[in-house]
């Protein structure tokens, strides 16, 4: 198993109980391929740049191990999911 973080942003208009419910989904994955070693929740940030016309987002920071596939299963279900605004799945070095 390989160490990876992973940065996730949510819409800043997600109600907390859809943001939630979706971020312990994707937890989920996770945990059912590898595990989280931490989770650190950085609450609403003032963005770089707009995005879709939004200034702020709701930011995650996981850091977990898994394999390559868990990883390919998070990054599909996070595409899907309407209330992620963007994320990113880093390696780290070993």
């Amino acid at each position: 198993m390989n160490k990876y973080e992973v940065i996730i942003m949510f819409y800043p208009n997600a109600n907390e109980e859809k943001r939630t419910a979706h971020f312990e989904r994707l937890k989920k994955i996770l945990e059912d391929g590898g595990k989280i070693t931490d989770v650190d929740e950085w609450g609403m940030r003032k963005l770089a740049y707009e995005i879709e016309y939004f200034k702020e987002a709701f930011y995650y920071l996981v850091s977990f191990e898994a394999d390559r596939e868990t990883v390919e299963e998070f990054d599909r279900v996070s595409k899907i999911l309407d209330s992620v605004m963007r994320h990113m799945v880093v390696r780290l070095d070993k």
